[in-house]
């Protein structure tokens, strides 16, 4: 007990003392630790449960905001909705720009120039026979006895046609070739060589004007035809043929664009529509509504939207390929054919007027004829007969294949109403005219000169002359039913551009605006 009682004293009368622990702190320490557990399980919850702690916190915001709970997730589905939407509408001001400088191109610069370059090959061949039609109805040098009044006033007035038009022709296509050098320099070589070409013919026809100018006059107009024939109807051909092949690389590009288009607004289209029709779903299972009116509506602009979209680019590729194919085909075709016709015709009077050229000429109005109406192996004396069976055997049969050539390319390329009736009347008329020149030859092998000449450019209504105007007029004929519904097709093309994408445009815009009014009021809720 001392002991005890000493020790204990000296603890307390010399020692230092040990004090018992507090409680109170380690209870605090505690109740700091559970607090600050409850405010992180609040933050985790807040900004997102799962997310490492370094993720930035933009997103876990926004994983927050637009996907952990209902109205982000509505948020995230309006917000897929309106973009796809608007990747349409994109769509179709692409498309819809893009149909618009397609159509003014093909109206403006393709088809004008096309058609410029055919009527200039035209015009030149009928300019060189009609020249000679002058010279060999103007009688005899310096006198005119024996002159052959009507024809040699509309072979004059025809003349004078034919320039202008080819003037015109090499207006335009100079004004059209800007930018583009070989183009440009072709025209700028065929104008040169058509000022050397009118040089000639005027010098010939002057000639013919004084006493014994006949045999210079002739020398003249062989030099002028030689021009023609290796300088200037070659750059004309080619001219057509450069501005065909631009216009079929334009058609050809948009065909492509268009079929791009297409599948990418099918794409879009059904996934917008899939988008709405699951938000409709949605809101039905969560909120327990059969539907949303706004969102019902939406749904059915966007259906709108996606048919007239769909509607106008399919649309628009089958009018560019009728204008393009269906029609301007046919045209270019025909022009061409035209084009040989004007020039086979001017053989035979080249085969009058410059006897020492005859064989030449007679063997070029066969060449002519076979590019027009292809027979193997035919002659000029067999050609005759060969055409009017090989056309028999077609009208019987439509799949014949026995002859080629530009009719063929023609007839295997009907398309439109009436067109096959109107092609038919052309080639019937092209048979009379061929016969024709076989009357024509036989009368000048029997030494009937002048007969031959009368009934060659005379104007009697059964002339060669006056068949092969009832020719030209049936081919006119055909070329216009072929520009007719290229002509529509092309204002078909402009009116469903016109109507469908402003359609689709607004009905896409109303959907977004029907998708926010009708999500507004599920979205109000949670506020």
């Amino acid at each position: 007990m001392t002991i005890t009682a000493g020790a204990g004293q000296r603890q307390g009368a010399g020692a230092p003392t040990t004090a018992e622990p507090d409680p109170a702190p380690a209870v605090r320490h505690g109740g700091n630790i559970r607090a600050a557990a409850r405010r992180g399980a609040a933050c985790r919850t807040a900004l997102g449960d799962g997310l490492p702690s370094s993720s930035p916190r933009a997103v876990r915001i926004l994983r927050r905001r637009y996907w952990e709970t209902t109205p982000g997730r509505l948020r995230l589905a309006r917000a897929v909705c309106l973009l796809l939407g608007t990747a349409l509408v994109a769509l179709l001001a692409v498309t819809a720009t893009g149909l618009s400088g397609t159509w003014d191109a093909i109206e403006q610069r393709d088809e004008p120039r096309t058609v410029a370059a055919t009527q200039l090959n035209l015009a030149l061949n009928d300019m060189d026979a009609q020249a000679a039609n002058i010279l060999l109805s103007s009688g005899d040098s310096g006198t005119g006895k024996g002159r052959l009044d009507e024809s040699y006033t509309n072979a004059n007035k025809l003349y004078k046609d034919a320039q202008e038009t080819i003037s015109r022709s090499l207006r335009t296509l100079g004004a059209a070739s800007e930018g583009d050098r070989t183009t440009e320099d072709t025209v700028v070589s065929l104008t040169d060589d058509f000022a050397r070409y009118q040089e000639l013919i005027g010098r010939s026809l002057e000639n013919d004007e004084h006493p014994g100018g006949k045999d210079p006059a002739r020398a003249d107009y062989r030099r002028a035809t030689d021009l023609l024939a290796d300088r200037l109807l070659p750059q004309a051909r080619t001219l057509v043929d450069a501005n065909n092949t631009v216009y079929e690389g334009q058609y050809e590009a948009t065909h492509s664009d268009l079929t791009g288009q297409l599948v990418a607004e099918a794409v879009l289209g059904v996934l917008l529509l899939a988008a709405l029709v699951v938000l409709q779903v949605h809101l039905a299972r969560r909120f327990g509504r059969v539907f949303n009116p706004a969102l019902l509506a939406a749904t059915l602009c966007a259906l709108v939207a996606l048919v007239c979209g769909g509607q106008l680019l399919t649309g628009s590729a089958d009018q560019l390929t009728i204008a393009r194919h269906d029609s301007f085909d046919s045209v270019v075709a025909l022009s061409r054919s035209k084009a040989i016709a004007y020039d086979a015709n001017a053989d035979e009077s080249r085969y009058l007027f410059d006897a020492t050229r005859s064989a030449t000429y007679e063997h070029s109005y066969l060449d002519k004829s076979r590019q027009l109406y292809g027979l193997s192996g035919a002659t000029l004396t067999t050609y005759d007969d060969q055409l009017v069976m090989t056309w028999a055997a077609y009208q019987h049969d439509h799949s014949d294949k026995e002859f080629t050539g530009e009719y063929r390319r023609e007839l295997d390329n009907i398309t439109f109403p009436g067109e096959r009736e109107a092609a038919e009347k052309t080639v019937d008329a092209y048979v009379v005219y061929q016969e024709d020149d076989r009357t024509f030859r036989r009368l000048i092998a029997e030494g009937k000169l002048q007969e031959a000449t009368v009934f060659c450019i005379g104007w009697a209504p059964d002339s060669s002359n006056a068949h092969f105007g009832a020719w030209m007029k049936a081919l006119g004929r055909l070329t216009a039913i072929n520009t007719k519904y290229g002509d529509e097709a092309k204002q078909a093309g402009r009116s469903a551009l016109a109507v469908q994408a402003p359609v689709s445009g607004v009905a896409l815009l109303l959907a977004g605006g029907l998708l926010v009014v009708g999500l507004r009021p599920r979205l109000a809720e949670f506020r």
